[in-house]
């Protein structure tokens, strides 16, 4: 500031203001009235925006899906697509190498050579209900767990951030919506569940050389255990899912379905052993894939008081509820931040 501006009076102050006005891409092409005009207020313009039709070719339904599942799926293994924690990384590789322990242990019966050994962790009815289903450590440290990390923020940070509307305001519909979320959780569950259980079967023929014939012959017993772990997969997606889209944080989610899964198992085991009654492992999510597990494989079963067409019932009336509460969330998710 020299010394002119200094002597100059300040300018009184009147409650009006003056705006001139940023031109944008025609700057410097004005005419000598457009800047006169420009100089008062009456003659301003803040902007002017024009909205133009996209015309151009959508991708087809497949590649916006497969958008969805990629983003999702490929997370956990690389950078550049959904940013899944380093906690849920590590305890997943750390689940999926703790559950090929019966594949370890049945390479090491055939190196020994000892039928005891083999009995205990060979391909046999009993041995596949105990690794796909069993108790203890699976479905107590493995299984339910990998399902908590995954759900707990799957759709609920959606609602959190607002991030639902980078979906609905492209062409995806909500039913594609859902089922991409549920797929890639269920794949990525089927990666711990399913992967260690091929890979069981396949340590089962390297050890012992067996053949065709034997293939053929333990088939059936192969294809019961794989649904039984599908079961349990769907079961657990389900659930968790629906907990997620009623919840705009991670951790609900994912303390919900433990606590439904153990607190049912624990609450059922409590009353069977008081009273001797075993009516409340029909609530229980667990105890119903185990009984309709150990009915498919065709194991003895450990449930004596009733049918497993019950927990078969129970099941399906589990995850209908769960998945009308998943899809009654999601059609009232807008696009927008909630």
């Amino acid at each position: 500031m020299n010394d002119e501006e200094r002597l100059q009076p300040e300018a009184p102050v009147t409650g009006q203001g003056r705006m001139d006005v940023a031109w944008g891409a025609n700057t410097g092409d004005e005419t000598e009235q457009e800047l006169s005009n420009a100089n008062t207020a009456q003659g301003g313009e803040v902007f002017e925006q024009h909205y133009t039709p996209w015309r151009g070719t959508l991708n087809p339904r497949w590649m916006r899906n497969w958008a969805i599942l990629r983003h999702h799926l490929l997370g956990i293994f690389r950078k550049g697509h959904r940013p899944w924690t380093m906690p849920t990384r590590i305890f997943i590789l750390i689940a999926f190498l703790a559950s090929l322990s019966d594949a370890g242990m049945t390479l090491l019966s055939g190196l020994v050579g000892s039928s005891e050994f083999h009995s205990l962790f060979g391909v046999s009815r009993d041995n596949l209900y105990g690794h796909v289903l069993g108790f203890f450590p699976r479905n107590v440290l493995y299984y339910p767990i990998i399902a908590a990390l995954l759900v707990g923020s799957v759709i609920s940070e959606d609602r959190e951030h607002g991030t639902s509307a980078l979906y609905f305001s492209r062409p995806v519909s909500r039913v594609d919506y859902v089922g991409m979320k549920f797929v890639s959780v269920g794949l990525i569950q089927a990666l711990v569940v399913l992967g260690s259980y091929i890979l069981y079967f396949l340590a089962e023929v390297v050890a012992y050389g067996r053949g065709w014939a034997w293939m053929v012959d333990v088939f059936p017993m192969f294809l019961a255990g794989f649904v039984a772990g599908l079961l349990l997969i769907f079961t657990y997606t389900s659930i968790g899912l629906s907990l997620s889209s009623v919840s705009t944080g991670r951790f609900f989610p994912g303390i919900g379905l433990l606590a439904i899964v153990f607190g049912t198992k624990t609450l059922a085991s409590i009353v069977k052993n008081l009273f001797g009654r075993e009516i409340l492992y029909l609530i229980s999510p667990y105890d119903c894939v185990a009984h309709v597990g150990q009915a498919l494989i065709g194991t003895q079963t450990t449930y004596d008081q009733y049918s497993w067409t019950y927990s078969l019932v129970a099941l399906v009336a589990m995850n209908a509820l769960a998945l009308y509460v998943l899809a009654s969330r999601v059609a009232s998710m807008e696009v927008t931040r909630e």
